[in-house]
């Protein structure tokens, strides 16, 4: 597997793959912990300018990502806030999450689809392999989402976190 994420959508779920060159626990870290998230997370031209996380099942990853490329069109100053709130962590093998859309107190949105994620950190000679597998309420809903470009977002989001793994290493 080159380290290009691979998508699979069937009804439902959604399934998506990347290897990373970097150790499972630092993958697994770069998920879990501030510092790490506001360097990636988001797409191209995006930065997180609230990350508040209590890494912790019942806890909640509450964030802000906020558009600062100008050549994104109407897109500039646009901010797009997130709330997780995790179910279960097993240390550097697997975290379990729903992932809503939110406003800014962390109200979920009932217009925009959620999702059950179940995020596996699997050892790859000295790599990682990231799966992340994600349950939607309907086909409608994850059909939603990715008519909304979340292919493109998350491809760009991890390759946004492969330069960042490069980086710390």
């Amino acid at each position: 597997m080159s380290n290009k994420m691979t998508l699979k959508a069937e009804g439902q779920e959604l399934t998506l793959e990347r290897v990373f060159e970097a150790p499972r626990a630092l993958v697994f870290k770069a998920f879990s912990e501030a510092e790490h998230l506001k360097r990636w997370w988001g797409p191209r031209g995006w930065t997180l300018t609230v990350c508040n996380i209590d890494f912790r099942p019942g806890g909640v990853w509450h964030y802000c990502m906020k558009c600062i490329d100008e050549n994104q069109g109407d897109y500039f100053g646009f901010e797009s806030w997130g709330k997780a709130i995790y179910h279960e962590i097993v240390e550097v093998e697997k975290i379990v999450y729903v992932d809503y859309f939110s406003d800014a107190e962390g109200n979920e949105s009932d217009a925009m689809p959620s999702a059950r994620i179940t995020m596996t950190f699997v050892e790859q000679d000295g790599k990682t392999k990231l799966v992340s597998h994600a349950l939607y309420e309907s086909a409608e809903a994850l059909k939603t989402v990715l008519e909304m470009g979340m292919e493109q977002g998350i491809a760009e989001t991890w390759d946004r976190l492969a330069e960042h793994l490069q980086d710390v290493q």
